[in-house]
């Protein structure tokens, strides 16, 4: 890899790592979403101007940090704002470097753990629907892209573009204060918060894009924001849920994909690479929730996730209670994935033919067209019918609509093996 090549790396890295940190940290000082996203690109594109010639820092998250601030103050004057901003922001980036100038900071600038938190209540506003909340959520702390957001949403990029674009004008006109909420106002609020932290650890679990299959980064970042966010709620059971169920997946992910990056399903893992800590804090989170008994859909996900986990062996999962209990998260969250999973759930317990039966219903009114997990679904099942021309076509749909490098290494090796035989 050439220099110009290595250091574009490096600099894409930190952006995935940091940015969320960063643009949040802004926000809060502008009150300005395009002043904070244009500061921070403007950052990284410095760093990818002065790099090559100057070497990369020995902190490259705090010279774009620093870099960040010096651009915003800019931009802050350009746009006109109160001059106690301006204060603030010089103030904080003088702050950040032992020469006072803002220049080559040793440490990162006064870290707001809960900035991101904060930024995340603010755009889960009630003003906002509940797709411009998450959507713009995701887009500005997840460090994800459009592209990957609109997969999430199942819904065309352009319509994304469009609603994110319409959600920060009705945060600056309406004026929403960026902040944590009392908590009495929390729970209007939650459920946004709750969806936001889902999807971004499931774009860290399975990544939309690219070569790798986890980003662990961002299910880091998921568990730790979820955590804090069951600190300022502790007797809310929809937190524990989500945190749980972020614990139990996240607790395979060194189980999940071979040294060379192939993709190893749930039925074939190593069960020994399993963290067992995360596991045990999972169900004992799990236990705890359910305890208050109102169950809702992150704690049903999460007591399926922990019937997985309590499995030593494949074969001795208890799919009649996974298919029950998805038939309770089907009535209380029919969406078409969890629907999918009820379909699959049946298939293992009540047998193959009687959940390919519910598969094609669901795929009936063609709204799972463009969502490839229905087709491999489909396929596999078709596959263990030894239903191979039907398979074929299956897997040949979920191939044209995925995009994840690892996932279609996956489906094109059960492709080649259903040949062979």
């Amino acid at each position: 890899m050439d220099q110009t090549a290595d250091l574009k790396s490096i600099a894409d890295r930190v952006f995935r790592e940091e940015s969320g940190r960063i643009v949040a940290s802004l926000i809060r000082i502008s009150g300005s979403f395009d002043l904070a996203e244009e500061a921070m690109q403007e950052a990284f594109a410095s760093a990818l101007a002065h790099w090559p010639s100057r070497g990369v820092p020995e902190k490259p998250a705090a010279w774009i940090m620093a870099v960040a601030h010096r651009k915003l103050i800019d931009g802050v004057r350009r746009a006109g704002t109160r001059a106690e901003k301006q204060d603030a922001l010089t103030h904080e980036t003088q702050r950040a470097s032992p020469s006072g100038d803002g220049s080559a900071p040793n440490e990162m600038p006064v870290d707001y753990p809960d900035d991101r938190l904060r930024l995340m209540f603010t755009c889960c506003h009630p003003a906002l629907n509940r797709e411009a909340q998450v959507g713009l959520t995701l887009r500005t702390l997840g460090g994800l892209t459009t592209t990957e957001i609109a997969r999430a949403f199942l819904m065309p990029e352009p319509t994304l573009a469009q609603r994110l674009v319409r959600a920060k004008k009705k945060i600056r006109e309406a004026n929403i204060p960026y902040e944590v909420p009392p908590l009495a106002m929390l729970g209007e609020r939650l459920d946004g918060v709750q969806s936001v932290l889902y999807l971004i650890f499931n774009e860290g679990y399975v990544a939309t894009e690219g070569g790798s299959l986890v980003r662990a980064d961002l299910c880091a970042e998921a568990i730790r924001l979820a955590r804090i966010l069951c600190g300022l709620m502790p007797s809310e059971p929809e937190n524990l849920g989500l945190l749980a169920l972020m614990l139990l997946h996240d607790s395979r992910k060194l189980a999940r994909a071979t040294s060379s990056g192939d993709l190893i399903t749930l039925e074939d893992q190593d069960r020994s690479l399993w963290d067992r800590t995360q596991i045990d804090e999972g169900i004992a989170i799990v236990h705890r929730a359910l305890k208050q008994r109102l169950p809702g859909p992150y704690q049903l996900q999460a007591a399926i996730a922990a019937i997985h986990c309590e499995a030593t062996r494949a074969a001795d999962t208890d799919w009649p209670q996974i298919a029950l209990l998805y038939g309770r998260l089907a009535r209380v969250a029919p969406t078409p994935v969890v629907l999918l999973n009820h379909a699959v759930a049946v298939a293992m317990s009540e047998g193959l033919d009687r959940g390919l039966a519910l598969i094609d219903k669901l795929g009936a009114d063609g709204e799972l067209d463009d969502y490839y997990l229905y087709h491999a679904a489909r396929a596999d099942l078709l596959r263990r019918l030894e239903r191979h021309p039907e398979a074929l076509a299956a897997y040949d749909k979920a191939l044209a609509l995925v995009t994840n490098g690892v996932e279609r290494s996956y489906l094109q090796r059960r492709r080649i093996e259903m040949l062979r035989h």
